[in-house]
Parts: structure tokens; C-alpha cells; sequence
């Protein structure tokens, strides 16, 4: 299976599979309602003290999955060679009985949900774990990513957008199968050009039943319980753990799409009952949160776009940084009617120029997916690296990230729209020298005549030799301002310092005249 084939799973963000609301089965209900207090925190640097975490059930690890057609998660990208840098991979499996919630009430448009636990269900998922082969080189920190099931296979987005930071820095990254068509398959409502290579729809079970013919999942009503138990396994010494050598200070939980849906409800009600992480990066989310899921069923991902504006709840005792595209505000998946203010556990970064999915993701597959522009090219990727390290550092040390502007949006009308500048780039948000020097219009929003594939790729439209002579005196000219923008972003701490040789390598100064 080529990677740059099976990368287009990526792309299928907002189609669902299968369908589900609340609930569960009709075992009788234990209050698992929070009683921690809000954080009284701050913007400043405070108290990093480790949690007393609720005691709770733990996955068992199993021995490593070998066989069949070899691991199966699909990434794509210039992504570092894991062995160079030091590093090893591994794929388990991990099972218990998971618990299932339900709602005391309607969950409630400001978070605070209240949660009881219902059902129980057996499950055998598995990890995919890429951690430093020497625990010397350890950081200490776990990116802890809800793999991405829209496309009916198992993907990992935020892994290809943060790897450069992952490795250089030391940290381990596990990605989970928390969901239930990642393993036991499901109808899949977009398909793509190579889907075929994929196992879109079939899940790993039917795909590769030599390597995961013993693999279980009860369910999405599961997946949140899943998800916190393949935590706990994670902070265990030694045994079975493959992390079990590693001195694991933290969890950092990462989702991008789906998975963050999934993570608005994992935050605003399983978290506070669970204290399993430590932080979150919650990476382009629609405007509601995912259901709790029916026992045998994956979530209705589509239907839930259109549900309930919901915010990320105030009174977290972790930090949480929401990165958002324009894509993810004013387009399908409309997160415009949750935006928040920012407080002391909570940040909102909209990155302007940038969509949901865009070369970063898929490079030179683009071809295949014919739609009517060329898709994003923004530079989301190095402001994901910067806000990943800003977390670990807002929950190691208690130092908040930046504040950022939010994308410049009219709503004096029937339906609100982007402000843009003169060459047509929206304005405000996280500025990237991709819209501060621009040679390109970066769009998140679909071009015309746009499937749905390609509704969430953006677009990217040259702008005209000749308006790039007005805009700039001279390739040097060009340069000079790029240069500029690339250090405001570093300045602003939403580019990192270390990521700056290759920001300025996406410098196109062979556009302009001279």
C-alpha cells in the first residue's frame, strides 16, 4: 500500500460512518459526576503539582503485532526516518472492559457536561507507539493522538504536522485506535481515488486479518472510556508497556478532525472525571461535540456538524489550545458559533490562509484529486509544531501560550464572511509569511464547483506577475519582507525558533521580477 496513495483517506473529514447518539445498554447507571474545583490558574507561570488521578481501570498490552501486511496507518509527508533519529516503533494491542456514558440531562452548550457511566463492553484495540529507543532522550511527554477514522481507515494528521517537533525534542507519540470502523468497518459516505489501497470501510480486521483478525471494539460508546484506559496503561512501569522503561511525566492529548469533535466531548466530560491528561490540542473542530456513541456503532460524524454550537468548558484544570483553520470557522464545518474567549486553562489559535487539509497532508497525490484549484498550501504545519510545544510547556511549567487575534470575520449580514486585505488573503488570526508576504491567495474556504473531498482542501491562486512587480520592488524586496514575517511569528511564539531555516525555504523570491 503506497503512502501517497492511502493518504487521500485524510481528506474524507466530514463524512460519517455509521450512526449513534448518547446512550448505551441498560446496565445500571454509576454517578461518575466531577467534584474537582476550577482552577483558580492563571496566565502566569503556577503550580505544575502531579494530580491525585482517580483510580480506574487500565488496558493490558499484548505482544507486539507482527505478520500479515505490516502495520497499517496511514501518513504521508516528508516525515523524519525514525530509525536517524534515534527512535523505534511498535504496534500492540490493548484490551479490557471499557464503560460507556450517557448524559445527566442534555449536554449543555457551555461544556459542562455531566456524565454517568452505562454499559460496559469488551474491547482489543491497538497502538501504534514511536517513542526514543534510549530513555535518556526521553522528554518526558506522551502526544497521545486519537487516530482519525472519517475515511474508514485508521489515519494519523496531527503525527505529520507535529513529527519534526516530536522527535527532535524527544517526546514518544501513541496513536490510538479508539474507534469502532477504524477496527470493525463501517459504511464509509465519501470515497476517493485509491480508497481501494486503503481498507477503507473494511476495517483492520477484515483487511489484514493475518496481523488483526483478534481485534475487537464494542463501539463508540466506548471509545472515550478506551481512550483513557490505553492512558492509564501508558503511566504504568514496566511490564507490557511499551513505554515501560520511559519515565512518563506526561500525557499530551492531540486530534485533528473527527478526532477532535471527539475530543470536545472527551474534554467538557469524561476529563473532568478522569484526570488522565495533562493537556490537549484540539485540532480543527466543528462547531459541536461528538455524540457519546451507541454500543455496535460507530458516531454519526456527519450529522453531528450540523448539532449544537458547543464551547470547550471554563473551568478545566488543564490547559486546552484549540488550533483552528479557515476552513473549520466559516466553512463546513462551521465552528464560528463556538468561539470563546480565551482564559486560563484555554486558547484559541485561527490560523489565517490555511484549510482543513492542504499540501502539507497530501503532496504530490494532489493530482488524483482533481479538484477544480490548487489546494491549500498555508503553513499550518509550523504553527501546530509551535502550539504542541507551547502546551508541553503550559503543563510542565505552567507558562500560558500566546493570545491570538481571531480570523477578521463580517457579520453585519444574512451569513458571516471573511474580511480580506487588497491581494484577497483574510485578515487577522495567527499570521504566517505565507499571508504576510504573499506571492499566492490562500483560501480555506472551497473553490467553485468543489466536491466534498475537495471542499475542505482550500485553495491556492497565484497572484498575477504584474501585481506581484507593484508589491514588490525586487526579489531582495520580497526576501526582505519574508524574512520579517517569518521573525514577527517566531517573536509571537506561534512559529518556532527552531523551525525558522525551514519556514524561510518556503520562500518564492524566483516569483517576483527583478
Amino acid at each position: 500500500m503506497g503512502i501517497g496513495i492511502g493518504v487521500l483517506a485524510v481528506v474524507m473529514m466530514s463524512a460519517g460512518c455509521g450512526g449513534g447518539d448518547s446512550g448505551g445498554d441498560d446496565a445500571t447507571p454509576k454517578d461518575a459526576t466531577s467534584t474537582t474545583a476550577a482552577s483558580t490558574g492563571g496566565d502566569e507561570a503556577g503550580s505544575t503539582e502531579a494530580p491525585k488521578r482517580p483510580d480506574g481501570p487500565a488496558g493490558t498490552f499484548g505482544d507486539e503485532l507482527t505478520g500479515g501486511n505490516g502495520l497499517s496507518l496511514l501518513a504521508a509527508g516528508e516525515l523524519p526516518d525514525l530509525a536517524e533519529a534515534g527512535y523505534t516503533e511498535g504496534e500492540y494491542p490493548v484490551s479490557g472492559t471499557a464503560t460507556g456514558y450517557k448524559s445527566d440531562g442534555e449536554l449543555p452548550a457551555d461544556g459542562t457536561f455531566k456524565l454517568i457511566e452505562q454499559g460496559s463492553g469488551e474491547y482489543n484495540t491497538r497502538v501504534v507507539v514511536r517513542r526514543p529507543k534510549d530513555p535518556a532522550n526521553f522528554n518526558g511527554t506522551v502526544v497521545v493522538e486519537w487516530n482519525n477514522v472519517s475515511s474508514g481507515a485508521d489515519v494519523a494528521p496531527d503525527y505529520t504536522y507535529m513529527a519534526d517537533e516530536i522527535v527532535r525534542n524527544g517526546y514518544a507519540w501513541v496513536g490510538v485506535s479508539a474507534q469502532h470502523i477504524g477496527i470493525e468497518g463501517g459504511t464509509v459516505a465519501v470515497e476517493a481515488p485509491g480508497a481501494e489501497f486503503t481498507g477503507a470501510g473494511k476495517g483492520l480486521k477484515a483487511f489484514d486479518p493475518a496481523r488483526y483478525g483478534d481485534l475487537k471494539h464494542p463501539g463508540d460508546a466506548f471509545s472515550y472510556d478506551i481512550y483513557t484506559q490505553v492512558g492509564r496503561a501508558l503511566r504504568q512501569e514496566g511490564g507490557s508497556n511499551p513505554l515501560g522503561d520511559l519515565d512518563v511525566q506526561r500525557l499530551l492529548a492531540v486530534g485533528e478532525s473527527q478526532s477532535a469533535f471527539a475530543l470536545t466531548t472527551y474534554v467538557n466530560g469524561v476529563q473532568p472525571l478522569t484526570e488522565e491528561f495533562d493537556g490537549f490540542i484540539i485540532h480543527s473542530r466543528g462547531g459541536a461535540a461528538a455524540p457519546l456513541g451507541k454500543p455496535g456503532e460507530g458516531i454519526d460524524i456527519a450529522g453531528t456538524i450540523a448539532g449544537q454550537p458547543t464551547t470547550i468548558r471554563t473551568d478545566l484544570e488543564v490547559p486546552v489550545i484549540t488550533v483552528q483553520t479557515e476552513s473549520d470557522v466559516l466553512g463546513i464545518l462551521d465552528s464560528y458559533p463556538s468561539r470563546q474567549d480565551d482564559n486560563d486553562k484555554f486558547r484559541l489559535w485561527e490560523i489565517a490562509g490555511t484549510a482543513h487539509a492542504d499540501y502539507y497532508q497530501l503532496g504530490a497525490t494532489e493530482e488524483l484529486l482533481k479538484c477544480p484549484k490548487p489546494i491549500n498550501r498555508g503553513q499550518q504545519s509550523f504553527v501546530l509544531k509551535a502550539a504542541l510545544r507551547q502546551l508541553e510547556d503550559w503543563a510542565k511549567n505552567g507558562e500560558a501560550p500566546p493570545k491570538a487575534a481571531r480570523l477578521d470575520v463580517d457579520s453585519s449580514g444574512a451569513q458571516p464572511v471573511y474580511k480580506h486585505d487588497d491581494v484577497g488573503n483574510v485578515t487577522g488570526g495567527v499570521r504566517t509569511p505565507a499571508v504576510e508576504a504573499p506571492v499566492d491567495v490562500l483560501s480555506g474556504l472551497p473553490a467553485e464547483g468543489a466536491n466534498v473531498i475537495c471542499m475542505l482542501m482550500g485553495s491556492t491562486t497565484p497572484i498575477p506577475p504584474a501585481d506581484l512587480a507593484r508589491m514588490y520592488d525586487s526579489p531582495k524586496a520580497y526576501d526582505d519582507d519574508y524574512a520579517t514575517a517569518a521573525d514577527a511569528a517566531i517573536d509571537a511564539k506561534f512559529v518556532l525558533k527552531d523551525d525558522r531555516e525551514a519556514l524561510i525555504a518556503e520562500a518564492q523570491p524566483d516569483r517576483i521580477a527583478g
